[in-house]
């Protein structure tokens, strides 16, 4: 009797450890981070298909060794002795600065945990590590772009200051050395330039950040657009004028209504409309709106200076501003088109560029309709 209860007794725990696995093994299996355990031989015991996902591997990894199917880089794009480094780890430990590289050549940006740990119940269990990975590709992306932001915009913050702290100075001190009025009212039109620049940066670096806030912001409202366009012209028309250009409009009788963010129309048509102003010269702008499947293509069309094949590559860049001297002769944030790519993305519209050196650019952008 005593050896069956025994028996019975062992098949209980053996029942329990078994359901215990189980339950373990579809606990790891359901976390979205890739799991790998290995002993101190530094051959892997257990995995999940998260693990298998991020490593790019369809086969089992049991008994494979961890060397063979990692292999590491740090940000210096030196390799990582992934052994080593399970092996000296004594308690547990993290990174975010190291990259899974692949043997097509490509690599990922990869979170590493390890923790040693008991691979089995019992102080007399078998000792490995638990490693944990995750993709962080994307986040180390956005980190990169976020501190190249704030480097750039400093750099473009501190230059208008300069100026226009250096031209108010000399304007003081003219004021009280000299009596050379034409000068003072030169140093004061250069500094009130550069203050203007200053906020037009301010209100695109604003219109970003709304931009990259979530679609929820969108308010969308039955648009009239005819008298968008209308409004767009007198808006603008006393500019056009005032440097030598016909301002025309070209609405098809056929577009009438649109349903979108209104708000966000308006300031993309608006910085079409002062890029065209700003670099063209002579003759004429044309602001023009037809009805096409499903929503509204709008163009602002120019007879201005043009755009090169190799900066239309680059023109939606942040920041980006041609090198064409002519270019350099009006103030630009360089934020401008960039904003204007969110804007049309948060109301999934598309944007087309045409443009001739010399001869004018033609922007487009074809706006759906969206739901209410």
């Amino acid at each position: 009797m005593v050896m069956v209860k025994g028996i019975l007794g062992k098949r209980a725990e053996y029942e329990q450890a078994k359901l215990d696995h189980e339950r373990l093994n579809s606990l790891v299996n359901s976390m979205a981070d890739g799991v790998l355990a290995v002993d101190k031989t530094m051959h892997i015991v257990m995995s999940n298909g998260a693990a298998l996902n991020i490593l790019d591997i369809n086969n089992s990894l049991r008994g494979k060794r961890l060397k063979d199917v990692i292999t590491l880089v740090d940000n210096n794009k030196q390799p990582v002795a992934i052994e080593d480094l399970v092996h000296k780890t004594s308690t547990p430990t993290s990174s975010r600065d190291m990259l899974l590289k692949y043997e097509d050549g490509s690599a990922m940006n990869l979170y590493l945990s390890v923790a040693p740990v008991h691979l089995s119940y019992g102080k007399r269990g078998q000792q490995g590590y638990v490693l944990l990975m995750r993709d962080i590709t994307h986040e180390k992306s956005l980190e990169e772009e976020r501190d190249e932001f704030i480097s750039v915009a400093s750099h473009e913050l501190r230059t208008p200051i300069a100026i226009a702290e250096g031209n108010i100075s000399n304007a003081q001190f003219m004021i009280d050395k000299t009596s050379d009025i034409h000068m003072v009212k030169v140093a004061l039109k250069q500094a009130h330039d550069q203050i203007l620049f200053l906020a037009d940066l301010i209100n695109d670096l604003a219109t970003l950040s709304r931009a990259q806030r979530s679609k929820l912001d969108l308010e969308i409202v039955k648009i009239d657009v005819p008298q968008l366009i209308a409004d767009l012209s007198a808006s603008y028309s006393p500019d056009a004028t005032a440097k030598g250009l016909q301002l025309k409009i070209r609405v098809a009788s056929n577009a009438k209504f649109l349903q979108s963010s209104q708000l966000y129309v308006r300031e993309i048509l608006q910085n079409f409309v002062t890029n065209a102003l700003k670099y063209t010269e002579k003759g004429t702008i044309t602001i023009s709106a037809e009805a096409v499947d499903l929503g509204i293509r709008f163009t602002v069309e120019d007879t201005g200076i043009g755009i090169s094949k190799l900066d239309q590559q680059k023109l939606f860049d942040k920041f980006f501003r041609s090198e064409d001297y002519r270019t350099r002769k009006t103030n630009g944030t360089g934020l401008g088109l960039y904003v204007t790519l969110k804007l049309a993305r948060l109301i999934h519209a598309d944007i087309d560029v045409q443009s001739t050196l010399n001869k004018g650019s033609k922007f487009s952008i074809f706006v759906p309709h969206l739901g209410e």
